[in-house]
């Protein structure tokens, strides 16, 4: 059976509640950093293929900013935390209070650069955290990278090491920001998190909610 057939709604709410206390701690990791009060939502939490990631990051050929880190540990697998340029950009000027900051062409300041990073790596943290303690899983982040290229490029990249026996993500969408703003302020953005194959099957039945073969 496919993994499509697979999930049930009860693995997707048990997907979301890890997402929205990963967010939490996010936040308040956040909100220390800047001191300010940051607020995170998890909106939704999918399970889609590689064909529709690329669509949620606007198309193969879209520019966008990207984190990108592997996983290994109990489970394994990819994770990129995907921007729009101009939400990359908010979020940069938010953080940093240089309003000059734009990814829109290079070269990037390397504090602009490494303010993103940093996003990346309480995210991919926060998220993998939650995940851990709810499954007892010992999970290890390596050191998170960033680019600025074509969405297809890097996810392409990141996929290099995947085997294509299975061709699934778990999409995390996430809304940051600050206490007071618009909602056109907002910095949207995706956080993928790509298991290995077999690691969905691991991570499932140690939350206690097997899949069926």
């Amino acid at each position: 059976m496919g993994l499509e057939k697979q999930i049930t709604p009860l693995h997707l709410d048990v997907l979301k509640e890890i997402g929205n206390i990963g967010a939490g701690n996010a936040a308040t990791a956040l909100s220390i950093l800047v001191d300010k009060k940051i607020d995170m939502k998890v909106p939704t939490v999918r399970i889609i293929t590689f064909d529709e990631m690329l669509d949620l990051a606007g198309g193969h050929d879209n520019i966008v900013t990207a984190v990108f880190l592997r996983v290994e540990g109990d489970v394994s697998g990819s994770i990129f935390f995907i921007l729009p340029l101009d939400q990359a950009t908010r979020y940069v000027q938010q953080l940093t209070g240089d309003l000059s900051f734009s990814f829109s062409e290079p070269p990037y300041s390397e504090f602009g650069l490494s303010a993103m990073q940093e996003l990346g790596n309480i995210l991919t943290g926060s998220y993998l955290t939650s995940l851990s303690d709810f499954t007892g899983l010992d999970l290890y982040p390596s050191v998170p990278s960033i680019s600025v290229d074509m969405a297809g490029a890097i996810i392409s990249f990141g996929l290099i090491e995947l085997s294509h026996t299975e061709d699934f993500a778990i999409v995390i969408d996430t809304a940051l920001d600050e206490n007071g703003q618009n909602e056109s302020e907002t910095v949207k953005g995706h956080f993928f998190f790509l298991p290995d194959p077999d690691s969905f099957s691991v991570i499932f039945k140690t939350l206690g909610v097997g899949m069926n073969d």
